[in-house]
């Protein structure tokens, strides 16, 4: 049992030093310098757009466990909700093991709001999904439009797609939207059941997904230059393969993982560029969410140790 809990984290290890030493041989030559000088040429208009592209994002991730709440009939106060999420994305995408990790801290804000377990564990597959969702459609819409995207990852990932790959993906939308509005029966596939919500929350899926997506892309869009940008679409594609294979590899942040798909990904561009734009990505989406994530678990420890009297 003890290995098997120090399965995962070992794994996420390995591959931030096999990531890093990737990396390494990706910027050379590269000094820290020369990742200062990028920083610093980030026009005070694209900090700001980076900003808002970040609070799109949490707004958005709020609005995956608003779906999931729904979907299992529970209500809860929308402050409590957006506090929650906010602290269980915070922490899952720094720590790694993201659904692991959210669901420790999402069963111990919602148990106080008298939620059960099974319940809390179908609001954390629900969110999953809903982020599967998005991703998948996102993935769609982009190698419809840019085909080639895959390309740019042969070298480090074993990917291949075509525009038939993304007509497919977003087929696959299509079916769940249309199993929604037929209302048929969960979808069994072994132990795995998928339950098609109704409609109306279909479509908020539909929206709160891309749009979690889009806001996080959009900090690395903004903070990069313009000379040999391959434009947001590409940045998006990028994200979406760079973002998905980190939380696969179950490393703590991507740390490496995102870092070495992004440089790979935009040959055109400086890669000291690229690596200022993920420090912001990092700083905005990651560390600062993080730091506040402690202060709000900080926070409601110290209400439920009140509410709970001296004797606690």
């Amino acid at each position: 049992m003890k290995l098997k809990r120090l399965f995962w984290p070992l794994v996420g290890f390995v591959t931030i030093a096999f990531s890093v030493w990737l990396l390494q041989g990706e910027v050379r030559g590269l000094s820290l310098d020369e990742i200062g000088d990028s920083l610093s040429r980030i026009g005070s208009t694209n900090w700001l757009l980076a900003v808002l592209s970040t609070l799109l994002a949490y707004a958005a991730l709020a609005g995956y466990d608003r779906i999931a709440l729904q979907n299992i009939g529970r209500s809860v106060g929308g402050l409590f909700i957006t506090m929650t999420s906010f602290t269980a994305y915070a922490l899952s995408h720094n720590v790694g093991a993201s659904v692991l990790s959210g669901a420790v801290v999402r069963y111990r804000a919602y148990s106080s709001q008298a939620l059960s377990g099974a319940e809390v564990g179908s609001l954390v597959a629900i969110c999953s999904f809903t982020f599967a969702l998005g991703t998948v459609l996102l993935m769609g819409l982009v190698l419809v439009f840019q085909p080639d995207i895959t390309e740019r990852f042969v070298d480090v990932l074993p990917v291949g797609a075509s525009k038939t790959t993304g007509f497919v993906l977003l087929g696959l939308v299509g079916l769940y939207v249309l199993g929604s509005m037929l209302r048929l029966r969960p979808l069994k596939i072994r132990s795995f059941s998928l339950a098609y919500p109704r409609p109306n929350l279909v479509t908020q899926q539909l929206i709160i997904g891309p749009l979690e997506l889009l806001g996080a892309a959009g900090i690395i869009y903004f903070a990069l230059p313009q000379l040999g940008n391959p434009g947001f679409v590409v940045v998006l594609g990028i994200f979406l393969v760079s973002f998905s294979a980190a939380l696969i590899s179950h490393a703590p942040g991507g740390l490496g993982v995102l870092e070495l798909l992004f440089v790979t990904g935009m040959p055109d561009m400086d890669p000291a560029d690229v690596l200022a734009a993920l420090l912001v990505f990092r700083l905005f989406y990651l560390i600062v969410p993080f730091a506040l994530a402690l202060l709000v678990i900080l926070l409601f420890e110290r209400s439920q140790l009140s509410r709970a009297g001296p004797e606690a």
